[in-house]
């Protein structure tokens, strides 16, 4: 059942091949079986996931649900979820039971009818680029269990990369989404900035957050995406606008679809195996009637410094109110006020949360916030016009998704700098809002490598079925981690 698609799955379960119950129950068997192999779920949830298949059947067997009724799907423990602890992988919120579900798991399970095995590992608050700084443990990616699946949303891939869950939920900061899906062959996306609602997301750069899916394909993610997307009037940054169809749009020919290469990301720092995976696909994708053009973002190297003082200025603000009073881990043991706030902090966060909270606190503080802040926001700017006049040459904008494959575990932890490199090709389209994708497009030392798809505002069915094009045309994707099959 694992190896079946969306879209299988679907027909078998209204076929009756099998009942949602019997397919949920595979998944848990799976999980209870491989994933201590791979530390992706912090909560399982068998009896509440049992009970939404249950009902899923019921629904099914009057001729009602959707196309994705019965099908299971992880989330990542960054969405609430009504009566299931969400711990953002921090000892901050260890013991946070939400007495609310986020909009986009109303979408996906109470509307659509997934049923949830579980909340799934990330990086603490969603900073991170490999998984490594949760309070539960590191994540390791199916392919090679000494490395990294990558980050924030390491958890969502790897269950998904090892046949632990059909699809999962997951976010996107900086790259959260379509570097750890490079890093273990799955498609992923991050929509346009306000396609899909983020009410009940915790918040880590709330101009720069987004949700997205992790899947098999982008058929996969079209599907689920979809049930994801539209206004939510308890956002005020979701946008007030119809919801393309994302499903029917895939098998369109890309006949004169206008590709741009953008220079800045084929220089100095890629990996020549990872370049050589991109160079074929690009060839690909010219067989299917594609055109390539060269295109400039001049200020793309200036992602990184920029994001690293606009996203660590957010999180300082929005991480504020877990204190030990109002929300979050109290310490014990305290003799006055300021000792409750220093120790619960200082027990509750790590230290990769309490370094940007340090760094974010700086660059806000009086004398600096027009020195730093005030200029990364104008440089956001520059990049965001960089995407603004690309477009009008070209419909899509192709590049590498992250500059090698997955590193060691352990390798780079010391070195917060070159982490945050991880990010380099992908930072851009959340400064910009735009929406973007990864995508498998080949190995280099039996290690899975990345395609990245940008878009313009929402773009998100054109990316799609470009993506679709080329896996129709390829089968890299089909690819599943030996030890997992």
């Amino acid at each position: 059942m694992h190896t079946l698609s969306i879209k299988q799955l679907a027909e078998a379960l209204r076929a009756r091949t099998f009942s949602s119950r019997e397919l949920t129950q595979h998944y848990l068997k799976r999980i209870e079986t491989l994933d201590p192999q791979l530390n992706s779920f912090i909560t399982v949830t068998a009896d509440q996931a049992l009970a939404a298949a249950d009902a899923a059947d019921a629904r099914l067997a009057r001729g009602e649900g959707g196309p994705l009724t019965g099908i299971p799907l992880g989330q990542k423990d960054i969405f609430c979820t009504t009566g299931v602890r969400t711990s953002c992988a921090s000892r901050m919120l260890d013991k946070f039971v939400s007495p609310y579900d986020a909009t986009i798991v109303k979408k996906l399970q109470a509307e659509a009818g997934m049923p949830m095995l579980g909340k799934l590992n990330m990086d603490e608050f969603a900073m991170g680029s490999s998984n490594e700084t949760s309070w539960y443990g590191p994540v390791k990616n199916p392919w090679d269990v000494s490395r990294v699946p990558g980050g924030s949303s390491g958890g969502s891939v790897a269950a998904v990369a090892a046949g632990l869950a059909p699809v999962a939920t997951a976010t996107d900061t900086g790259g959260s989404i379509r570097q750890p899906a490079a890093l273990t062959n799955l498609t992923g996306i991050k929509p346009t900035y306000g396609r899909v609602s983020r009410y009940g997301m915790i918040a880590f750069a709330s101009s720069l957050d987004q949700a997205g899916v992790v899947a098999r394909s982008a058929e996969d993610a079209a599907q689920v995406l979809q049930a994801m997307s539209g206004f939510d009037p308890l956002d005020s940054t979701s946008m007030d606008r119809p919801v393309d169809d994302l499903v029917a749009p895939l098998g369109q020919s890309i006949q004169g679809l206008r590709v741009g290469l953008p220079r800045e990301y084929f220089a100095d720092g890629l990996d020549a195996g990872v370049r050589a995976c991109i160079d074929a696909a690009i060839a690909e994708l010219k067989k299917l009637g594609a055109t390539f053009t060269e295109v400039s973002l001049p200020n793309s190297p200036l992602s990184v410094p920029t994001y690293y003082v606009v996203a660590p200025a957010e999180a300082s603000s929005n991480l504020a109110r877990f204190d030990g009073v109002r929300y979050g881990h109290r310490a014990e043991g305290v003799k006055n006020l300021e000792e409750l706030y220093e120790r619960s902090r200082g027990e509750g966060f790590g230290a990769e949360v309490q370094r940007r909270i340090m760094i974010g606190t700086y660059v806000l503080s009086h004398g600096y916030y027009d020195a730093y802040y005030l200029q990364a926001q104008k440089v956001r700017r520059l990049i965001y016009d960089d995407f603004r006049r690309a477009f009008e040459q070209v419909d899509v904008i192709l590049g590498p998704t992250a500059t090698d494959v997955a590193f060691k575990l352990g390798s780079k932890t010391d070195d917060p700098v070159a982490m945050y490199l991880n990010d380099i090709y992908t930072i851009a389209a959340n400064l910009a809002g735009i929406p973007a994708m990864s995508l498998p497009c080949g190995f280099k030392d039996g290690l899975p490598v990345g395609m990245q798809l940008m878009g313009n505002f929402f773009g998100e069915a054109k990316l799609l079925n470009v993506a679709h094009q080329y896996q129709l045309a390829t089968d890299w994707h089909t690819r599943r981690p030996a030890a997992f099959v």
